[in-house]
This record gives structure tokens, C-alpha cells and sequence, in this order.
């Protein structure tokens, strides 16, 4: 199994080969387009801030391997929220795979939310042996709002998108790879998936 994790300037990239390697899997980190778009399934973490991760993105051409990437890809966090449109985290137009705009947590309770907090409404394979309402580890100050492509719910001062999938690209605003158990089992499940 050839995974490769994308490499650039605003991931989480050790953490998350940290998690594949507990699985017994050796990922590839790299920021080779050719090298990304021959893996078998790809990773596309992030830590950071959505300008400056897409520019760098661009810089290297990865915004269009990326989105011309045929096999399964997990956004993991801000790798989940440049998949969509536009992030309104420095007014930034993303890589427009999934429809819809990355909004800011507007309210009373603290942002950035940070923390655990429980996933419902699970869809997809992607949630395989994962009980409804278990604990994912967050950290985001935008969200996703509930669209078509929701494959999970969380709620913090409103209910938002958890994960999502359109065709072949996954999306996690968790962080699997410091979510425990659950975490475990669902980095397990994309590697097994074959969409």
C-alpha cells in the first residue's frame, strides 16, 4: 500500500505518519506532484492558516494535482476546509472541490473550538466500527456548514459538517491521528476504502 502524504506549509505531517506507521503502514511524505499522484491513497493534513497554506499550494502546482487526484484522499482539518470554495479565514479562494464556503465560528462560547467533542449522523464506510456520538480531538475556529456532501455532524455554537465526502475525497475537520481509538480505527477504514 503506497500513501503518501502531501507536504507543505501548514501540516501536521509527522503526527499523522506517527498514526499510519501504529497501523503498519510507511507513508511517503512529499511535495513531488508525481509522486502524490501515484500513490495509492493520498493524506492531506493541515495545521494552519488558509492564505498562506493555499499560496504555497499554488507556488508548486499542487492545488491542480490535487484536485485532478482519481484515488481515495483524506483532508484532514485545514485539509479539509481547502477542499471547498473559499475560506473567509483571509477572504481565501480554495481548491473548489466541494461547493461550499469555510465559515467563522460566530458566539458565546470560546473560538477556536478546542478539544473533544462527539460525531453523529455517521455515513459512509469511512465510520466502519465507530459507535454514533464517539469523541473526536478538534481544533478549528471555521466550519463547515451542513450541505450534500455532510457525512458527519458535530455541534459547537451551531451544527456544522465533521467530515464529508464528494466522490473520491474524504474530509475530517478532526484530528484522527490524536483521537485515540476511534481515530485509530478511522485512518484504518480510509486506507481500506476503494472510492
Amino acid at each position: 500500500m503506497n500513501v503518501v502524504i502531501i507536504k507543505y506549509n501548514a501540516g501536521n505531517t509527522k503526527s499523522v505518519s506517527f498514526a499510519l506507521e501504529r497501523l503498519g503502514i510507511e507513508p511517503v511524505i512529499s511535495d513531488d506532484r508525481e509522486i502524490i499522484s501515484s500513490a495509492d491513497k493520498v493524506i492531506f493534513p493541515g495545521v494552519g492558516q488558509a492564505s498562506t497554506a493555499m499560496a504555497y499550494l499554488r507556488e508548486k502546482q499542487l492545488d491542480k494535482t490535487i484536485i485532478s487526484l482519481k484515488q481515495p484522499v483524506l483532508g484532514i482539518c485545514l485539509g479539509m476546509q481547502l477542499l471547498c470554495n473559499r475560506s473567509e479565514e483571509g477572504d481565501t479562494d480554495c481548491l473548489g472541490i466541494i461547493a461550499e464556503d469555510i465559515i467563522k465560528f460566530k458566539g458565546e462560547l470560546k473560538v477556536p473550538q478546542v478539544g473533544w467533542n462527539n460525531i453523529t449522523d455517521l455515513q459512509t464506510p469511512l465510520f466502519k466500527n465507530i459507535e454514533d456520538r464517539s469523541f473526536f480531538y478538534f481544533v478549528h475556529s471555521y466550519y463547515l456548514p451542513i450541505c450534500s456532501s455532510t457525512i458527519s455532524t458535530t455541534d459547537y455554537i451551531v451544527p456544522f459538517s465533521s467530515a464529508v465526502k464528494k466522490n473520491n475525497f474524504y474530509g475530517v475537520q478532526f484530528h484522527p491521528e490524536k483521537s485515540g481509538i476511534s481515530g485509530e480505527q478511522l485512518i484504518k477504514n480510509f486506507i481500506e476504502c476503494h472510492d
